[in-house]
């Protein structure tokens, strides 16, 4: 198995990408760049997928019977983990209430 840290810091990193993205994007869309919005939303979802994936590693390697160690740094790389799961859920929402807003408006 890799190093821990180094699994726990690709986490935080992949995630950390990702929420940015999730942002950019929700500000691409106030701006009414909605394809620059689903461009940064699909670029996110990439980065989050690499996060998730090194995190699974993580999950194989305990399902295997090689115990994990549960410390302050993995912590904090599945609460990244989890935040940007619920910020992209949010930047959809709103990208969506945008438009909608946008359509009401013209």
């Amino acid at each position: 198995m890799e190093d821990l840290e180094l699994i726990c810091f690709q986490i935080i990193s992949h995630a950390g990408t990702a929420k940015s993205n999730y942002i950019e994007a929700m500000a691409k869309a106030r701006e009414g760049d909605f394809k620059r919005a689903s461009e940064l939303i699909e670029e996110g979802v990439k980065s989050y997928r690499l996060a998730h994936k090194a995190h699974s590693s993580l999950i194989t390697e305990e399902a295997s019977g090689n115990k994990v160690e549960v410390g302050l740094l993995l912590m904090h790389a599945e609460d990244q983990l989890i935040t940007t799961e619920v910020i992209k859920l949010m930047a959809e929402e709103n990208i969506q209430l945008i438009k909608e807003i946008r359509k009401i408006d013209e």
